[in-house]
């Protein structure tokens, strides 16, 4: 079972108003993120929501997702990390952890990310855009307990860099996508 943890608790500091909100093409950013993670053919897709959470969760009504709260957002994307992994499923035998201000990320990445792991049995597998690692990245069950113990406003970049000997990488021919930090990036999102 293939689980798809989608953080969207973010206060949007930077960008002044909730940024998973603004619209593209007329679809909310956190609705754009989940259904182009809903292309693929993943078990289950969580989406952890924190500030504005009651926003963010009407713009992705009607959709097949399950909902975390990050109760300490203000801690930072770890809490946001915490709350998914405690939220996937018991069966779950491997997550996909993705951004729901990346909305222009590779729909068809985390299908690949899976096919690596399968053919490698990689604990991590995680793209790399010109040899720069980035995001979506996938982890095995055994290490969700690492990925409950991180703390402060980090990824999970760290547990990827605990021991490359157990990292797979795709190397994907394109740009990283853009985060939509600020106004002018989703200007360039809303351009693209």
């Amino acid at each position: 079972m293939i689980s798809v943890v989608l953080l969207a608790a973010g206060a949007a500091r930077r960008f002044g108003s909730q940024k998973l909100l603004a619209p593209v093409r007329g679809v909310p950013l956190a609705r754009l993120s989940a259904e182009r993670l809903l292309l693929q053919p993943m078990d289950e897709l969580v989406v952890v929501l924190g500030h504005d959470g009651c926003l963010v969760r009407a713009a992705l009504d009607g959709l097949p997702v399950r909902y975390a709260v990050n109760t300490h957002p203000e801690a930072g994307m770890s809490a946001s990390i915490r709350a998914g992994v405690g939220a996937v499923s018991p069966h779950s035998d491997a997550l996909i952890v993705a951004l729901g201000d990346q909305p222009l990320a590779d729909p068809g990445l985390p299908g690949v990310l899976v096919r690596r792991w399968r053919e490698t049995n990689a604990q991590v597998v995680a793209p790399r855009y010109a040899g720069m690692q980035g995001t979506p990245v996938l982890f095995v069950r055994s290490l969700y307990p690492e990925l409950l113990a991180l703390d402060g406003d980090r990824g999970a970049r760290e547990v990827v860099r605990r021991d490359a000997a157990r990292v797979a990488f795709v190397d994907v021919p394109s740009p990283m996508p853009a985060d939509v930090d600020t106004p002018a990036d989703l200007a360039g999102v809303r351009e693209l």
